[in-house]
């Protein structure tokens, strides 16, 4: 990447997920972007496919930095990784989260870092730091910071709770997402949830729970962490409603 004048060429057999074939190819890449895909009657034994983004990763689960994660992950074909920094914002508040991208721009790994909206995750924990709506201010407004992170106070939208409400109207303001956490989160409650603007979710645990909040708007994040696992349960959306899902993670054991 950046370089001038460098040529590179892959050959396999390249899964076009936009026609839905796989075909055998070479793809001809020029100062890191791809010129040319041409077909041909090679007989390959790879498969040549896009890389995944993880769509919801806390990275700090991992027990590794930015860098050193992002070593592991493109090794087995994740280029992008959309991250929440909550963990280290319950320790370190605002600064821990400045530190998580400076870290990452040692790497070639796309990061895009939300703002969490959950510091402290609920109002009977102790934490480190405290995440009020002006901090989200100063967050969303930076370039780098790509959403809300994951509205987890539930409880809190469907209340109308001032703070809560005021962080979901800063994310508006700034025209970025609001991802969701919402588990079990059913009828007229789930409903004036997603009224709030939030438009994703990684709980559901149930192919009728999913459907639900696909039905009422929602992209479903189907998740395959360390510890929550819903793959098995969910896999039917991969053809029924291949548009509205995205592939997750959450939390990883290193």
């Amino acid at each position: 990447r950046g370089t001038n004048n460098f040529k590179m060429k892959i050959s396999g057999k390249i899964v076009d997920i936009h026609s839905r074939e796989i075909y055998p190819g070479e793809i001809l890449i020029e100062n890191g972007i791809i010129s040319d895909i041409i077909r041909n009657g090679k007989s390959e034994d790879h498969y040549i496919i896009p890389g995944l983004i993880d769509s919801h990763v806390h990275i700090e689960s991992s027990m590794v930095t930015p860098g050193s994660f992002a070593i592991a992950a493109v090794s087995r074909g994740t280029t992008g990784l959309v991250s929440d920094p909550h963990e280290v914002a319950n320790v370190l508040g605002v600064e821990g989260v400045k530190f998580m991208l400076e870290d990452s721009r040692k790497t070639p790994v796309k990061f895009f870092f939300g703002a969490p909206s959950c510091v402290p995750a609920t109002t009977y924990e102790t934490s480190g730091a405290v995440i009020n709506h002006e901090n989200i201010d100063e967050l969303l407004r930076m370039d780098e910071i790509k959403y809300l992170s994951e509205m987890m106070n539930f409880p809190g939208v469907i209340n109308d709770d001032p703070e809560i409400i005021d962080k979901l109207n800063i994310a508006v303001k700034y025209n970025k997402p609001i991802d969701g956490h919402a588990p079990a989160l059913r009828g007229e409650n789930l409903k004036k949830y997603i009224s709030s603007g939030i438009t994703t979710d990684h709980e559901c645990t149930s192919l009728d729970e999913a459907l639900e909040k696909i039905n009422l708007g929602m992209k479903i994040l189907i998740r395959e962490g360390s510890a929550a696992r819903n793959l098995e349960a969910l896999k039917p959306l991969l053809r029924s409603h291949p548009d509205k899902v995205m592939l997750c993670s959450d939390d990883l054991h290193p």
